[in-house]
């Protein structure tokens, strides 16, 4: 068992890095507001995690499976029906989301 000093030292420097890793850009944000670089990453961040969340999860399908990949082919199918009908995200994910459960459930 490690030492309660050890212990209580990586904790903090956890704590601590945690902390700073989190308040950086609350800091930072004054010096990059007008920087063309962050401007452009935060208008392409979103959607570039957003294809690579899509491409990663499409990716691992099992179409041997009993279902054939129909919950999730049929759950993406389903949030950008309803994304490009309601232009909501969140009802998208949340009807995606559902439908895909349902469908996986369900065989």
């Amino acid at each position: 068992m490690p030492e309660f000093g050890y212990i209580t030292a990586a904790l903090a420097s956890a704590v601590v890095i945690t902390f700073a890793l989190r308040a950086l850009p609350f800091a930072a944000r004054h010096a990059i507001k007008n920087n063309e670089l962050a401007v452009n990453l935060g208008r392409w961040m979103p959607v570039g995690a957003t294809a690579i969340l899509t491409v990663y999860c499409l990716s691992t399908i099992n179409f041997t499976g009993p279902a054939h990949g129909a919950g999730p082919v049929i759950g993406a199918a389903v949030t950008v029906g309803v994304h490009l009908w309601r232009r909501n995200a969140v009802l998208s994910i949340v009807v995606g989301t559902t439908a895909c459960l349902l469908i996986t459930n369900a065989f």
